[in-house]
């Protein structure tokens, strides 16, 4: 899914599978805050899973960490947008906040780029939380897996206080 949002070339969007390959993958939570199921997200794209299964953090902070060790692969131009293909292969989309696509970038500040190797708590994105609860519709953060009808499963932590690149969020399986 990500390949087509990115507008990624096939052979690129795939990750080579060996017999080391993982059979399954935690992805930690992106921020501090508390544990929401994506379907009390609102909107319809995220909570009735559009372009992809997980979940979301409300926020108590303006940082975003990465959730796994992989590849970036694009930072939206307005920043308010990831995409990170795991070393596994699953391909998540991190969403910080809902409409804030119209704030154009303001308040966003990107701490990596698309071809970026990242680590579990690498900073991806620092932004300011308090001009987001006055410019967009929500601050929830939902995390998705755009690729999740290809993979074995996705099991979400949905409740609870989430600590960024410490509290597992979602076990992504792997069909191997």
């Amino acid at each position: 899914m990500l390949k087509k949002l990115f507008g990624l070339d096939k052979n690129e969007s795939q990750q080579s599978t060996t017999e080391e390959a993982p059979t399954e993958e935690t992805v930690f939570a992106v921020a501090n805050g508390t544990l929401v199921p994506l379907e009390e997200v609102p909107d319809p794209t995220f909570s009735q899973k559009m372009i992809g299964d997980g979940a979301a953090i409300d926020p108590t902070d303006g940082q975003v960490v990465s959730p796994v060790a992989g590849e970036v692969l694009q930072v939206f131009p307005t920043k308010h947008a990831i995409g990170i293909r795991t070393n596994g292969g699953a391909e998540l989309l991190i969403h910080i906040g809902l409409e804030t696509v119209n704030m154009d970038g303001e308040g966003f500040t990107a701490h990596v780029k698309a071809g970026d190797h990242v680590e579990v708590g690498t900073l991806l994105v620092e932004y300011d939380l308090e001009l987001v609860r006055e410019k967009a519709s929500s601050t929830l953060i939902p995390v998705v897996v755009t690729n999740h009808e290809d993979l074995g499963g996705i099991h979400a932590e949905t409740s609870g206080a989430s600590e960024a690149g410490s509290t597992a969020h979602l076990t992504v399986k792997y069909k191997r």
